[in-house]
Formats: structure tokens, C-alpha cells, sequence
């Protein structure tokens, strides 16, 4: 990996061009042709079943499919710049018709060009500068998701918790959090249904109740995520569910309450007989079921844990992260690897488990958020 000089320089040809060409390698520009090429297709394909919902898309003509597709894409633009491109079009078109049928003399033939292209080139720099306006917004709305997050490390009543967060996009749907109360240490993680801004802002919302329900009732596991169920089905149009495991470490104990909503399978790492196991208690998705159903499927367990011991909460992005030959991580191998390093700390686990999806990964982006949660029990 190549080191960047991040010091002050002047600005010249030289220095432009490297700004200009950063990033295009290969196996870069292949992987963002596909992603524009799949996005294209995407949109394609719906435009054409939205605009012609009653014929089949291999029974429509060229002119209609490339009619369905320039109406979707010139919609996104305001009235102004839609204004600006149907000019530019013309005036193209009219440059190249004229020269066909002889009126090239024309007076205001040679700026027809010229015109056309400026007003492509003046959409094309509105485009990008309100762009970049969003970016900007996405990513102040990236820091204020970051800055809800728990810290990285931190230790209550002998146990080390240590967190890892990564998104896939600027924001990310995936909940961990840690509070602590008189009573002990309430760790959650979850999973809102989705990616992105829409999921991000549920999260949030999930977050201030998880805190507010724990301040006020002080509720086991179970009885959280009833709480949360009957909030996710208060809204009749809500179709958001959320997976999630919730652990209450009791203060002064050396044992766990746990529940689970349909996530992910934590793993826990037993000192005594140094093995691992999977904790699969029962439970719905929040927001699948009502609430009297999910009371009566979800269980919630008591697990030991002494001094030696660990826990490792994930999603599944972790155990769903695909390299290059689109192999999967897997629960197996994430397994494995808390089995042999389980007994260290959980700052150590996390590094390790960090290190090992790094080097799968490769050069490939992770298609999900990736969240995880180590704890050990020091002492």
C-alpha cells in the first residue's frame, strides 16, 4: 500500500492530474462500471414495468423502451435543468439535420454545437455541485450516527466490552449499545431491516427508546424487546422489523439473562472446558409478529459466566462478507476463530476478528454493516 504525503504543497498541472486520475486502477474502475452498469439495469427495468404495467418488456419496441427510459431520467431533474436539456437535445439534433439537408450556411448553424454542449456541461456541474451538497450532509449525518455509538472499550464490574462498527454505506442500520445502571450492565445489538439513511434515522429512533425504557422500568431482556415490539406495531404502516440479542449482566454476578429476536446466534467462549458454544434461544424479529405472539415464542435463558469466560455478539454482516471469489466468511469460520483466541481480552478479540475479516476481504467493500461485540469476564 502505497503512503500518501498529506503535507502542504503548491497546486499545479502535476498535482491536478494526480487528483484526477486518484483511484482510477483497474479493478477499481471495473468494480464502479458494474455498480453504474447494475444501477442503470435497475432502473431500466423498473421504469419500463412502471410505464408499461399491462405488456411484457420483450414485447415493446425500441422507440418505447428508450422513451420509458429518457422520461424516468429527465424527471429527476427540476424544471429548469429539464428545460436546459430538452434545448441541448434539440439544438444537437438540429446541428446534424441541417448538415444533411444542406443548410450548414446557415448563420446560427455553427454555435448549434456549441450551444448543445454547454448546456450538458452546465447540467452536468449543477449535478455534481448538489452532489456534493448531499455528501456533505450525509456525512455530518455519518458523525452524528458515530457519536451515538457506545466507545470502543470500555469496562463495568470486571467486564471488558469492546465494540467494532463498520458501514457499508454512510450510515448504517446496525445497533450496538452499552448501559450501565445500579442494578448492572445491559448490552444490546441489532439489526434494522435495510441500509442506509432510512435505517440509520430508525436506529436512532430505536436507541433513544432502548435508553429510555431501560432508565425508567429496568426491564430483563424479554421484557425489552416486548416493550420495543409493541412500538414497532403501534404504527400500522411501519413494515420495518429488527433483529437483535440483549444480554443483562446483574452487578456482582457471575451469570447472564439473554433474549433473542431472530438474530444472529452469539457465540460464548467457556473457560473451564475451553470450547465454544452458540446460544439459540427462541424469538421472533421485532415488528414480524404481535406482541402476545412474541411473548409467547421468545425465551429468555441464564447462561454462566465466570471469570475466563467471553461473549461475542455480531450481525450478519460479519458472517455474510464475501471476497473476490464470492466465498462467505461464515458462521464456521468466525467460530473457529473465537474458539482459539476466546480466552484473551476482548480488546485483543476484537482486533483478531477484525484482522481475519481485513485480510478475507482483500480489496473487496463489504456489501453490509458490519457490527460486533466482544465480552470478557475479567475478574
Amino acid at each position: 500500500m502505497g503512503l500518501k504525503n498529506e503535507t502542504k504543497t503548491g497546486y499545479n498541472t502535476k498535482t491536478f492530474y494526480e487528483e484526477y486520475v486518484e483511484g482510477m486502477n483497474t479493478r477499481q474502475l471495473g468494480r464502479e462500471f458494474q455498480s453504474d452498469s447494475d444501477r442503470l439495469k435497475r432502473l431500466y427495468e423498473e421504469v419500463v414495468k412502471q410505464k408499461n404495467p399491462r405488456v411484457a418488456s420483450e414485447d415493446l419496441s425500441f422507440s418505447q423502451r428508450t422513451l420509458s427510459l429518457l422520461s424516468a431520467l429527465t424527471k429527476r431533474l427540476n424544471p429548469v435543468r429539464r428545460l436546459v436539456f430538452g434545448v441541448s437535445i434539440v439544438t444537437f439534433i438540429s446541428h446534424y439535420l441541417f448538415s444533411l439537408v444542406g443548410l450548414s450556411g446557415l448563420i446560427f448553424h455553427p454555435v448549434l454545437l456549441p450551444v448543445s454542449f454547454l448546456g450538458m456541461l452546465l447540467i452536468l456541474m449543477i449535478e455534481l455541485l448538489e452532489k456534493s451538497d448531499v455528501q456533505k450532509e450525509l456525512d455530518f449525518a455519518r458523525d452524528i450516527q458515530l457519536s451515538l455509538l457506545p466507545p470502543s472499550s470500555a469496562v463495568f464490574d470486571g467486564l471488558e466490552i469492546n465494540s467494532f462498527a463498520a458501514t457499508a454505506l454512510e450510515v448504517g442500520g446496525d445497533y450496538v449499545d452499552i448501559i450501565h445502571t445500579d442494578n448492572g450492565t445491559y448490552i444490546i445489538i441489532a439489526d434494522v431491516s435495510g441500509k442506509g439513511m432510512s435505517a440509520a434515522l430508525y436506529m436512532v429512533r430505536i436507541q433513544a427508546l432502548v435508553h429510555l425504557l431501560i432508565n425508567k422500568l429496568h426491564p430483563g431482556p424479554k421484557d425489552l424487546f416486548l416493550e420495543l415490539n409493541n412500538y414497532i406495531k403501534s404504527n400500522k404502516r411501519d413494515k420495518t422489523f429488527i433483529t437483535g440479542c440483549a444480554a443483562f449482566f446483574p452487578k456482582g454476578e457471575n451469570y447472564f439473562t439473554f433474549a433473542r429476536a431472530g438474530h444472529n446466534n452469539p457465540i460464548v467462549y467457556n473457560k473451564e472446558k475451553d470450547s465454544t458454544f452458540k446460544i439459540n434461544t427462541t424469538g421472533f424479529a421485532l415488528g414480524m409478529t404481535s406482541t402476545p405472539a412474541l411473548k409467547k415464542n421468545m425465551k429468555e435463558s441464564r447462561f454462566k459466566f465466570e471469570k475466563g469466560d467471553s461473549l461475542l455478539f455480531y450481525t450478519d454482516g460479519l458472517v455474510e462478507a464475501r471476497n473476490n471469489r464470492n466465498e462467505e466468511y461464515g458462521f464456521e469460520r468466525l467460530e473457529g476463530l473465537f474458539s482459539i483466541y476466546g480466552s484473551l481480552h476482548s480488546k485483543t478479540i476484537t482486533k483478531k476478528i477484525q484482522s481475519s475479516v481485513e485480510s478475507f476481504l482483500g480489496e473487496e467493500k463489504p456489501l453490509d454493516d458490519i457490527t460486533f461485540t466482544t465480552i470478557h469476564k475479567s475478574s
